[in-house]
């Protein structure tokens, strides 16, 4: 995994939801939203092992 495909500003976001969606069920990486240049959300897959939300 490549950190800056991972990174990207909010109107990339905006413009791009549904592909980064799509990846996001490929890839199963977590993907950092950033804002004025400032991270501001982490986006992850629901079903990734990654998943905070995924009991262990």
């Amino acid at each position: 995994m490549k950190l800056s495909s991972q990174i990207k500003p909010i109107s990339y976001l905006k413009a791009h939801a549904s592909e980064l969606i799509r990846k996001l069920s490929e890839q199963q990486e977590p993907l950092i939203i950033t804002q004025n240049g400032e991270a501001k959300v982490v986006i992850c897959w629901m079903h990734s092992e990654r998943s905070p939300w995924i009991a262990k």
